[in-house]
Order: C-alpha cells, then structure tokens, then sequence
C-alpha cells in the first residue's frame, strides 16, 4: 500500500490564516501555529501540546466519553456543559430534592455526590504508528483481509507500549484509514458532582433556543476528579483525595471583545468532512427528512405530558433532551447546506480534481470514483432510510419496543450458549431498572402511537394492557426460573409477539442488506481520500473526528445568518430578562437572578459595558462531542465553555463555511457570576486562579 507523507501537508505555511478544521494537538508545529498566530495567539505549539512537561492538553478530559470537560484548579475542579452532566443531576434529583429545578451547591468536599459508572479520561500522549498499522497491507488485498492485518498489527504493537500500569491505549484511523495514530490514556472513576445551576439558568432556553443565537444559557456545572493517595486512577472510595492536575486552566476576568483569538480544544464525535456531493444530498432529501419526522412525532407528546406534571418532568427531561437536541441540528443543517451552497460547491470542487486527474493522465487510476459513488448512493439510499427508521422507532424514541430489542437479544444470547444464561439475566434485569427509572406507561403508549406508523403499517397499542413490561415487577418476573420458562413467558408476552417479527426482520434482511451496501461505499471513500491527498495535495486536508482529542482555533466574531440580519458577538444578562416569561417551562428566571440584575451586583464580573455578559460567537470549527470544551484565549487561559453551534453552522459536521459557521460559548465571567452571585459558593471561586491577561 503506497505511503503519502502526511506531515508535510501540515508544514506547508500559508500566508493568510484560515479557519476550520480540526487538527490533531500533536501536529501543530508549522503551518497551524502560524496561522493561530496569525489570528492573535501568543501561544507556542508546545503550550498546548509537550509530552514532557505540562502543557494545555493535560486539562483536558474526555467527560463520560460524549462529552469534553477542563481542570479549573490544583485540588481536581473540573467544568463541564450541564447538558453534558445532565443525567448524573437528574440521578440525584427527586420530588423532595430537586436538583433540575432548584440546582445543586456543596457546601464542602464531603457533601459531593459520587456518580457511578461515569469517568474522565486524559491523553497522556499521541504517537503517529501508521507505519506499524499498515505493515505488510497490500492494494491487492480485500477489504476484509485488509481490516484483519490492521487489527492484528495494531493489537500487536500495543501490547509493547511502554506505559504505566493504571494507563491504557488505543489505536485509531485518520483520513478514513489512511493513517493511524496511537493514543496513551488515563482513565478516572471517582467523579463527583459539586455544583449545578437549577435547569432555569443551565438550560434557559430549551428547546426554542436550542442551536439558535442569541443564546443566554448558563450551560455548565461542576465536578471533582478523585484519586487513590499515589493520585493515580482508582474506582469511588471515601479514602480517595481530590486529583492534582498536571494543568489546570487559570481563568480570564477580562472578557472577549470581537476579533479576539479563540482555541477550542476537545473531543469532537464524528464528522464526514469529505463526502461527495451526492451522498450531502442523500442526507438533506433522505437521510434527515426522515429522522426528523420520527423525532417531532415523539417530541410531541413527551413535551405535552412534561407541561403538565413535574413528576413525567423530571422523569423524561434526560430523554426529551437527547431526543431533541438531534432533531433541532438536522434541520438546521439542511438550512445550511443550502444556505451555503454546499452541494454545488462540492460539485465544483470534484470538476477540479476529474479536471487534475485528466491533466496528469490518472483518469485511468481514480476516474471511476464519483461516478461509482452516483451508482451506489442511488443503490443505497432506500436501506439506509429504512435501517435508520428502525433505529429511531426501537432504540431511540419508544421504550417499550426497546425492551423488547433487548429482550430479542437475551434470547438469541441464551439459545446460542445456554451457559450465558446468569450473565445475560444480569444484564436484561439492570435494563429493565433503567429504563423503569424514568418510565411512564401513559407516555410511552402516546410516543408508540405517534412512532409506529414511520416503520410499520401495524400499530397496535392494545400490547400496552396486556404487556408484563410496563411495570417492573412484572417485567422481573418473565426474567425468573430456567431459561425454558423464561424463553416461554416471554413468547407469550404481547408486546415482545407484536415486536418480534419486525427485530428479527432487522437482523436477518435490513441489516445484512444495509452492511452489503454500506461496506463499498466505505471502502470507495477510503479511496477517494487517498486520491484527494495524492492528486490535490495543496489542498488543506484535516482529519475528519473521530472522538479523540483535536484543537480548533478561530476568533470572536458575530454573523449575519440572513438578509437583513446580523448578530453581535456578545449576549448579556439583559436578554435573559427580556426572555422571561413567569412559570414557562423554558423562560422562567429566579428570582434570586432577577433581583441580582435589578441591583445590578455584579461583582468583578461585569463587562467594560458594566452589563453581565453570557454567551458569544466564535468561528471555531466544533461538533458533537465539543459540548463542555474549554475555549481558550490568547495567552492560555479560560475564557469560555463551548455548548452549542449557530442553528444554519450544524452543517459544518460535512461542510465548514467561516461566513456562517459559528459555535457559541458561556462567557465564563458569566459561570463565575452564577457560582459566586447567585448560588454563594465563594468556597470554589477561592480554589481557582483568577487573571487580568488584557490590563
């Protein structure tokens, strides 16, 4: 398999700086720290990045592996999105202690609240193997026998990593398996929640506010890494002590002003930067029409019952949250992708590279390729929808029919070993727990009705009264005795008889049609990226995400997302009042709030302006995953806390466009307002170093 050096393309110095992308924290030397010096940065690339000493990169954590967090001081404080610790708020919330609706403040260490099964895990350094990875890999080779060697060379070559006994590693793919970089990790599992604002201020907004600006939410909460007495990794004991951090973010009191430098460092999820134009347009008139449909469907009758019970409100917050937050970006993506052009713009750029293909005489090598996508796409697009229909009526939205998923899968687990059968017990039965939790019977029916219809022409809601599965106990009890009886009872359950048939369609026609489909499509993109970076290797090429740790720098900027309408970079405090509305689920303010704004007692947190700021614009280039990143100013200290994109900028995740791709971030003169002002908890302002880098 022919090599490219890949370095080369991040040493090529360009003379004006441009923003997007997402680059690897390694590779910085060169072409990236001229370019965010040339945007304002006085940082050097071993700031954020040096193995050998402390550097950026040491405070940053990946939060539960969705989510991003930093380190804000020497005894293991760490920042995240509240959507990002929104499940373990909720964990700890009930009727008599509301933590959604009234927040959560501990008065000491001791009153921190442990929060099973979540972790943070840092980078300790990044190695470029793809040499290794790639030994011996042939273009003669299938994909399969391909995929095997990388496998067996990858594995091998971690089991001779030098490291530390508490770390781990792993092995992921760049340029769609085009190059392979080594990741070195440390992994902590005592993490305990130490304060939240109520979901008044750490959601304000919700849904009507969601990936739209002017935002003025106060997205953040906060945690505390715990480690054994060595401060070394360890599971929950009361005997473990606050982490020392190798790094920990200082935090800037003097605000953003527009133009001002930004950094974003992260774990952005997953991005398509280099798709054809055919396959972004598979996903703005197929792929995301769809999705969108099931969700609204869902939303409307999960928002319905929220407005009318605080009981189904706490419950189903977690999950209306995750359900809309995907709903809302696919239709501001589409916005996007035909605001921008994006399609058309594609088009054009793959005229480039047929045109350098003729010119260099290579039509014969990688000619066929978009064509071949125009072949597959159009093979693959009715699978696709149907696959992602399933998904979303199984596993996303209904929770009955995601009982009964699981419970398809014990079964096969039990018939193809019956000595699974504890484990698998174990397993269905903690399921169960967690589903029940939060269920409600009456909602889940609503929801089942609304869903149904997307994926079948059946829809039958008289399994609600007769299924063992909306009630936990009973739902435990088909789970009991030997696995013939199980295997029995749950045969004769009515809502596992209605679901089965279609599961099974899933696994034994959708999903082996879907893969058959898929796997040239993937291996063809592979290809392409190959010939993209042999044929056009002036071109500016960034690793599309893939949830490992990646910077992205940009500057302080407004936008104009229309004719006629343009946003300043900044929102204020001001707007949060303009905003409220009494008792709305979305709106309202506390009154501790309102009375901090009437007073005006702002503390050292207020703007030139002498207002509160909340929330700003910056050109960064982010992505799911980016939620609760640090953004960063010129000189390395915190200035913000990444939550959200511009609704039209969702489509940077296949297309980045700098006049209209915005993230917005909570101004952390704000977060320190909210910690100090209103909640009283001076006791973690004092943990933290706080600094003037403009006076």
């Amino acid at each position: 398999m022919k090599r490219f050096k890949f370095l080369l393309l991040f040493l090529v110095i360009q003379v004006s700086a441009q923003q997007g992308g997402m680059w690897i924290p390694s590779l910085l030397e060169g072409m990236n720290e001229e370019e965010m010096k040339t945007l304002g940065s006085k940082l050097s690339a071993k700031d954020i990045y040096d193995v050998n000493e402390s550097s950026l990169k040491d405070a940053i954590g990946h939060f539960g592996g969705g989510c991003t967090s930093e380190i804000i001081s020497p005894k293991g404080l760490v920042l995240t999105n509240h959507h990002c610790g929104f499940s373990q708020i909720q964990s700890h919330s009930s009727l008599e202690n509301d933590y959604l609706k009234n927040g959560f403040w501990a008065e000491n260490m001791k009153d921190e609240l442990p929060n099973k099964g979540l972790y943070i895990e840092f980078i300790v350094r990044i190695e470029d193997v793809t040499n290794q990875v790639l030994s011996g890999v042939l273009d003669t080779m299938t994909e399969k026998e391909k995929q095997s060697l990388i496998d067996k060379n990858g594995n091998a070559y971690q089991k001779e990593v030098v490291k530390e006994k508490w770390q781990d590693t792993k092995i992921k793919s760049f340029y769609k398996g085009n190059q392979y970089f080594l990741f070195v990790t440390e992994r902590f599992e005592d993490i305990r929640l130490v304060g939240a604002p109520p979901t008044s201020i750490g959601k304000f907004g919700s849904d009507t506010d969601n990936w739209v600006f002017p935002r003025h939410t106060g997205d953040f909460s906060l945690f505390r890494i715990y480690a054994n007495k060595n401060n070394q990794p360890a599971e929950y004991s009361e005997d473990n002590v606050p982490y020392t951090p190798k790094h920990y973010l200082p935090i800037s009191l003097d605000g953003v002003s527009e133009g001002d430098f930004t950094l974003v460092f992260g774990f952005p999820g997953t991005t398509d930067e280099y798709l054809p134009a055919v396959a972004i347009e598979h996903l703005t008139k197929n792929f995301n029409p769809s999705n969108i449909a099931i969700r609204e469907a869902a939303l409307k009758v999960i928002d319905a019952h929220m407005k009318a019970s605080d009981d189904i409100r706490i419950k189903y917050a977690s999950k209306q949250a995750r359900i809309a937050n995907a709903w809302k970006k696919w239709i501001g993506q589409d916005l996007g992708i035909e605001k921008s052009e994006a399609i058309v713009k594609r088009k054009a750029f793959e005229a480039k590279f047929l045109q350098v293909l003729k010119e260099e005489g290579q039509e014969s090598k990688y000619g066929n390729i978009l064509p071949e996508f125009e072949r597959l796409y159009k093979d693959f697009a009715h699978v696709d929808v149907k696959r992602r229909n399933f998904i979303e009526v199984f596993l996303v939205t209904n929770e009955l029919m995601m009982m009964a998923f699981r419970t398809y899968q014990f079964e096969q687990n039990v018939k193809n070993d019956p000595d699974a059968l504890d484990k698998a017990k174990v397993s269905i039965t903690n399921y169960l727990k967690k589903i029940h939790k939060n269920y409600d019977s009456t909602v889940d029916k609503g929801v089942f009705e609304n869903v149904m219809p997307f994926h079948s022409d059946h829809v039958d809601t008289s399994i609600y009264d007769e299924t063992a599965f909306t009630s936990l106990d009973t739902a435990l009890k088909l789970f009991e005795g030997s696995s013939e009886d199980i295997l029995k009872r749950i045969n004769e359950d009515s809502a596992y008889v209605f679901a089965k048939p279609m599961i099974e369609e899933f696994y034994t026609s959708t999903l082996l049609e879907y893969d058959q489909k898929k796997s040239p499509i993937t291996a063809l993109q592979k290809e392409y990226m190959k010939a993209l970076l042999e044929v056009l290797p002036n071109e500016r090429y960034f690793p599309d995400a893939n949830n490992t740790l990646r910077v992205t720098y940009g500057q302080v900027r407004g936008y104009s997302p229309r004719d006629a309408v343009s946003y300043n970079a900044v929102s204020y405090l001001d707007g949060v009042i303009e905003k409220y509305i009494p008792g709305d689920y979305e709106f309202d303010v506390p009154q501790r709030l309102r009375d901090l704004y009437k007073s005006k007692d702002y503390g050292p947190y207020a703007d030139v302006n002498g207002k509160i700021p909340v929330c700003f614009l910056g050109t960064n280039h982010t992505s799911g995953g980016n939620s609760g990143s640090p953004t960063i100013d010129a000189h390395g200290n915190l200035i913000g806390l990444n939550f959200d994109r511009v609704w039209e900028g969702t489509m940077s995740d296949v297309y980045y466009d700098p006049e209209i791709c915005r993230n917005i971030m909570v101004d952390l003169r704000y977060v320190l307002f909210i910690i100090d002002k209103y909640a009283g908890a001076t006791h973690l302002i004092d943990e933290m170093s706080l600094v003037h880098p403009k006076k």
